[in-house]
């Protein structure tokens, strides 16, 4: 998937995919992220 030129947040899970990974994930697709979080849903 190619991002180039779009912004993202990157929401994260503690017990999945957390928010630095995701973040990595986009950026390596072209993303300019803006927001990057790690957050526990219970």
């Amino acid at each position: 998937m190619e991002l180039k030129g779009k912004q993202v947040v990157a929401i994260g899970e503690r017990e999945g995919v957390n928010g630095p990974s995701l973040k990595l994930l986009a950026e390596s697709a072209g993303a300019s992220v803006v927001f990057s979080v790690t957050q526990c849903f219970v």
